[in-house]
C-alpha cells in the first residue's frame, strides 16, 4: 500500500481507539466502582442488547481472520470451525444459559460453589478460568497484529510488536475504567460493525460470481491447486493418515463443547436481571454467530478463489491474512483507491472487534484472579476493610436454606472498592502476560489458538458445571479432580503436542518434543476430565449433601433465591 493509503489506514484505527475511549470514559465517569457494576453491569442489560454483546465476543477477529483464512487453505476442512462453533451454541441455549443465571454471581465458581465447599474450588477454577482467557487472547491479539502489520507492509516486523502491544494497553485500559458496562457497549458496537464489514465482502464476492455460489466453490477448487479435493474432508482432517482424523474428532469435540465453559460466555448471563432474559440473550446470539458463520465461508471461499491458496500462503502460513487480500482484490487491487480503502475499513472493523473482545476476556480473567484465587488464599485479615468471606454462617448456609452473600459483597462500600481495586491490579497482570506469550505466537493461526482455548474449557471448566448442576452425589473432592484433571492434561498435552514443537509453524520450530501427536487435546483431555470428576467423586471420604442438591435444583429450575 502506498504511504497515502497507510495514512488512511492509521486515520480508520486512530478513530477506533478514540472512539471506544470515549465510550469507557464516558461509562466510568458516571458509574460508581461496585463490584456488582464492575463485574456485572449493574445486570440491566436487555435480552436484545446482551444477545449482539455475547455475539460480539464470539465475532472476534480470530474468528474472522481466521476461520475465513482456514476455508481459504484448507476448503471443507476449514468450514468445519464455523459449523462447531455454531453448533456450540444450541448446548448453551438447552444445558447452561438459565441455570447459570440463577446459580451464579460472577464467575463460573459462584455456580459451583452452591454444592460444595468454597475455597479449594474457588482456587482450582481460578486457575482453569484464567488459563483459558490468557489463551483466547493471546488468538485475538495474534489476529490483529498480523492484520495492522499486512495494511502497513511490515509484516512480520515492529508494526506487529508495535499492534500486540497497543491492543494490550487499551484493553487493559477498558477494563480498569470501564468495567463490564463499557465492555458490553464496546461489544454491541463491534457487532453491528463486524457484521456489516462481514456482509460487504460477503455481498461483493458474490456480486463477482453473479450471485452464483456453485460458481464461486468451482472457482475456489481451481485456483486452490486442490482441485476438487478442495470441497471434500482430507486436506486438513479425516485423510488417510489416523492421526489426523483423530485431530478432528478432537478438534469437533472441543469447538462444541468449549464454549459453554469459556469464562467470558458464562459471566455474560449475569449481566441480565432473569433468566428468562438469559435464554432470550442466547436466542439473538445464535441468530448473529449463525448468519456471521455462513458469510465467513463465502468469504473464505471467495479468497481462494479471487486470491488464490498459494499467495494466502505466501502472505502468511497460517491463513491469518487471507481477509486483508481478498479486500484489496475486491477494490481494484494493492494501488487503487478502492482496493486502498476496502481494506484500510476491514482492518478498522477486525481491529475494534479485538479492542472489545479482549476488554470481555480480560475482565473474566481478572474477575476469576480476584474473586476466586484472591479470595481463596488470601487471609480474612489481610483483605480489603469489608471483604468478607462469603457473609455466611459456619455451614455456609442461611436458615432460608439459600447461599448468603458471596465473597465480594463485602458489607460496607470500602469492602467493594477494595475487591475492585485489586481486580483492576489483576487485568494488567493478564494484559502483560497475554502481551509476551502473543508477541511469540505470530505464525499461528488464530482460529487454531481458539481451538486450544476450546479444549482447555471443555477440559476443565465444562464437567464440573455439568456435574455441580445435574448430579446428585457430586462432591468437593469430585470437583477439585474434575478442574484438574481436565486442566493438567490439556496443558501438558499442548506442551509436547506439534503446536510447540518439531514443525515449522511451531511456537518453537528449532526443537522437537511432541510426543502427542494430535494438534488439539480435547479427544484425550475432556473425557479425563469427566472420568476424574466420577472418580473423585466416588472416592471422596465425604457424602455429597443432598439438602444443597435439592436446593440448586430447586433454585436453577426456578430462580428462587437467585441475586
Amino acid at each position: 500500500m502506498s504511504g497515502g493509503h497507510q495514512v488512511l489506514t492509521l486515520l480508520l484505527l486512530s478513530a477506533v481507539v478514540v472512539a471506544t475511549l470515549a465510550v469507557t470514559s464516558w461509562v466510568g465517569s458516571r458509574r460508581h466502582a461496585s463490584s456488582q457494576e464492575f463485574y456485572a453491569g449493574g445486570r440491566l442489560f436487555t435480552p436484545l442488547e446482551n444477545g449482539f454483546a455475547i455475539a460480539g465476543d464470539h465475532m472476534s477477529a480470530a474468528a474472522f481472520l481466521g476461520i475465513a483464512g482456514l476455508v481459504a487453505l484448507y476448503g471443507y476442512d476449514g468450514m468445519l470451525y464455523s459449523v462447531g462453533f455454531l453448533v456450540a451454541w444450541l448446548l448453551v441455549l438447552l444445558l447452561i444459559a438459565e441455570p447459570v443465571r440463577n446459580c451464579g454471581r460472577y464467575t463460573l465458581a459462584d455456580v459451583v460453589a452452591v454444592r460444595v465447599r468454597e475455597r479449594p474450588v474457588r482456587i482450582a477454577l481460578g486457575c482453569s478460568s484464567v488459563t483459558v482467557s490468557v489463551l483466547y487472547l493471546v488468538a485475538q491479539l495474534v489476529g490483529v497484529g498480523s492484520l495492522v502489520a499486512l495494511v502497513l507492509g511490515s509484516y512480520g516486523g515492529a508494526a506487529y510488536a508495535l499492534t500486540v502491544l497497543g491492543v494490550g494497553a487499551l484493553m487493559v485500559f477498558h477494563v480498569v475504567c470501564g468495567g463490564m458496562r463499557a465492555a458490553t457497549w464496546i461489544q454491541i458496537a463491534k457487532a453491528v460493525l463486524l457484521m456489516g464489514g462481514a456482509l460487504t465482502l460477503t455481498v461483493l464476492v458474490l456480486l463477482r460470481f453473479g450471485g452464483d455460489l456453485a460458481a464461486l466453490l468451482t472457482s475456489a477448487a481451481e485456483n486452490s491447486g486442490h482441485g476438487k479435493d478442495f470441497l471434500a474432508p482430507g486436506l486438513r482432517y479425516g485423510g488417510a493418515d489416523r492421526a489426523s482424523r483423530l485431530d478432528f474428532l478432537s478438534l469437533g469435540l472441543a469447538l462444541v463443547l468449549g464454549t459453554a465453559g469459556l469464562p467470558h460466555v458464562l459471566a455474560r448471563f449475569c449481566t441480565v436481571p432473569t433468566a428468562r432474559a438469559a435464554r432470550r440473550s442466547a436466542v439473538w446470539a445464535i441468530g448473529l454467530i449463525g448468519s456471521f458463520s455462513l458469510m465467513t465461508i463465502v468469504i473464505g471461499a471467495g479468497a481462494a478463489a479471487l486470491v488464490g491458496t498459494d499467495a494466502v500462503r505466501r502472505s502468511s502460513a497460517a491463513g491469518n491474512t487471507a481477509v486483508p487480500l481478498l479486500s484489496v482484490e475486491l477494490g481494484g487491487g494493492a494501488h487503487a483507491t478502492g482496493g486502498a480503502t476496502v481494506v484500510a475499513l476491514v482492518a478498522a472493523v477486525a481491529f475494534a472487534s479485538v479492542l472489545a473482545a479482549v476488554a470481555g476476556v480480560t475482565l473474566a480473567a481478572s474477575s476469576a484472579m480476584t474473586h476466586d484465587l484472591y479470595a481463596a488464599l488470601t487471609p480474612r485479615r489481610d483483605r480489603p476493610d469489608g471483604w468478607s468471606q462469603n457473609g455466611r454462617s459456619p455451614s455456609g448456609w442461611s436458615r432460608e436454606g439459600w447461599p448468603q452473600r458471596s465473597w465480594s459483597q463485602g458489607g460496607r462500600r470500602g469492602g467493594r472498592k477494595g475487591e475492585v481495586a485489586v481486580a483492576r491490579a489483576a487485568a494488567v497482570a493478564i494484559g502483560a502476560v497475554a502481551v509476551g506469550l502473543s508477541l511469540s505466537a505470530r505464525e499461528l493461526n488464530v482460529a487454531f489458538l481458539l481451538g486450544l482455548a476450546f479444549a482447555v474449557a471443555a477440559s476443565a471448566n465444562l464437567p464440573v458445571l455439568l456435574y455441580a448442576l445435574f448430579w446428585r452425589r457430586f462432591t468437593t473432592c469430585g470437583a477439585v479432580c474434575s478442574v484438574y484433571g481436565g486442566l493438567l492434561p490439556a496443558v501438558a498435552l499442548v506442551v509436547f503436542s506439534p503446536v510447540v514443537s518439531g514443525g515449522p509453524q511451531s511456537l518453537f520450530p528449532g526443537r522437537d518434543f511432541a510426543y502427542f501427536p494430535l494438534e488439539n487435546p480435547g479427544l484425550v483431555s475432556i473425557p479425563l476430565g469427566f472420568l476424574a470428576g466420577w472418580l473423585g467423586t466416588l472416592l471422596s471420604h465425604r457424602s455429597a449433601d443432598p439438602a444443597r442438591h435439592a436446593e440448586t435444583e430447586v433454585r436453577s429450575l426456578t430462580g428462587a433465591g437467585a441475586v
